[in-house]
């Protein structure tokens, strides 16, 4: 695979060895780089990014963005209310060339309710545009500025007060390619992390509005990646085949948390450090600063699903740091077997773990019907069973079983109650495949665990059984 450092490396251009002179390229000066005609900028929502600029001249490049305020969706039965650049969180990618000459139109619709601006970090001047960009909802302002830095920048909305402004969704990266553009790879996404803090705890439905307080204390309740909980996984997850090339550019908007950025079952051949010239290889994971950047190539050598995270592994599995890159493709054995032996073996014992308590659980609302029970359960679903068992419920081969048209879990539904209650240890056969694993003790209230079930139960051609919170009381009683 080429390596970045051969396009990104700024200081290659003169090189001399033991007192001899070589012939050498000059390096032009960025600022007189001549442009050639002019083109309106492709913008996209992440996960995508617009197509590579491959060996074109430097031009005149008109970007046209609109910031818009929008309500979203932050989880399953969450809303918020996104201030976005473009629409979407994080927002549209830029993509450009070193010497261009960049047009920018901002736009602040007419029916947002605050002004806004523009700090690109790509720009060298007044607040990285941010001072000659204040703009009022229903107005439009023009700006530009010439790229004569390359590399991977984020952008966000600096008017006051800029953390707030981060923390709603406003931010994006700008790519600034070299001469010639970066080695083709077979696939490029956008990813960026954000925290996110809201009024309700993690999980409570309706839709919540931002909390200062949390913000000002760093302590979000929500940590994702391209805007919200799944925002990359089960049907949006990204897709490579086995032997392709993947390169993803990514940033962290923050506005607080720094984020340890990590491909389980992967390792980035380069990393372009912070989005700038310096190169590393064979990363397994790199830090990316708020308001910072990295890229990161590798190549797929066998087929999965590797979950993207951010490795302060808490906010991955509790708080929405999970994203998906689903490989197809032809098993290589010689790379990995795949689990050739099984025995039981339980260093810590037979004793089963229990989950923590979750001091919020009780101040949830309840839910009052068959579909309200169904729709908590789902969300109760994604914070505690989806890294073991998956977004459709399929398990992982030969590790945990499915939940998927599961014979084991339709037969008998007391029995499903108490393994939820109590851990399961030991061998089980489900849908004709053995299974020998650990399922952890959940410390999840009757209510949590009545709708969790009915939510498995009712998905993914199971029974549709409605299990309540008096039949979770009772077998709680019986096998204390």
């Amino acid at each position: 695979m080429l390596k970045l450092a051969t396009v990104i490396g700024i200081s290659s251009a003169l090189i001399t060895s033991c007192g001899q002179n070589k012939e050498t390229k000059p390096k032009v000066d960025p600022t007189k780089i001549e442009v050639v005609g002019s083109s309106e900028a492709e913008l996209t929502a992440p996960p995508f990014v617009p197509k590579p600029v491959g060996d074109r001249k430097a031009t005149k490049l008109i970007v046209h963005m609109e910031i818009i305020e929008k309500e979203g969706v932050m989880a399953d039965g969450v809303k918020y209310i996104y201030w976005t650049f473009g629409g979407s969180v994080p927002g549209s990618f830029i993509r450009t060339r070193i010497g261009d000459e960049v047009e920018f139109h901002l736009k602040n619709h007419p029916d947002n309710k605050l002004p806004h601006n523009i700090d690109l970090h790509a720009v060298t001047g007044p607040g990285g545009g941010a001072a000659s960009s204040f703009v009022a909802p229903g107005h439009e302002v023009v700006f530009s500025f010439k790229v004569i830095n390359q590399g991977l920048y984020v952008y966000h909305c600096a008017t006051a007060p800029v953390g707030m402004h981060i923390a709603n969704g406003m931010y994006g990266l700008i790519l600034v390619e070299p001469e010639g553009g970066l080695p083709p790879v077979d696939k490029e996404y956008y990813v960026m992390q954000g925290d996110f803090y809201t009024k309700g705890a993690n999980g409570e439905k309706g839709l919540q509005p931002f909390d200062m307080a949390k913000a000002i204390k760093e302590q979000p309740d929500y940590v994702v990646f391209n805007g919200s909980v799944g925002a990359l996984a089960g049907d949006k997850a990204i897709t490579a085949k086995v032997g392709e090339t993947v390169r993803l550019y990514v940033g962290n908007g923050g506005p607080n948390l720094v984020s340890s950025f990590h491909v389980i079952g992967e390792i980035f051949d380069n990393v372009s450090i912070e989005g700038g010239s310096l190169v590393n290889h064979d990363v397994q994971t790199t830090l990316v600063p708020a308001g910072g950047s990295a890229i990161v190539d590798f190549k797929c050598e066998v087929p999965g699903t590797f979950i993207i995270v951010d490795h302060s592994i808490f906010r991955t599995f509790n708080k929405g740091s999970l994203g998906m890159l689903k490989v197809t493709g032809d098993e290589n054995k010689t790379i990995f077997s795949g689990k050739q032996s099984e025995q039981v073996y339980h260093p810590e014992g037979g004793t089963i773990q229990t989950m923590p308590e979750d001091a919020n659980a009780s101040k949830l609302a309840k839910p009052t019907s068959l579909a309200e029970r169904i729709e908590d359960g789902k969300s109760i679903y994604n914070k505690t069973c989806f890294a073991c068992h998956q977004a459709n419920g399929e398990g992982l081969p030969n590790a945990f079983p499915p939940l998927a048209k599961s014979d084991y879990l339709n037969a008998d539904i007391n029995r499903a109650i108490e393994i939820v209650l109590k851990g399961k240890t030991g061998e089980i056969a489900v849908n004709g495949k053995k299974y020998n694993s650990v399922m952890t003790a959940q410390t999840l209230t009757d209510e949590e665990v009545a709708n969790v079930l009915t939510f498995v139960y009712s998905t993914w051609g199971n029974n549709k059984k409605e299990i309540t919170p008096d039949m979770v009381a009772k077998m709680r009683k019986s096998t204390k």
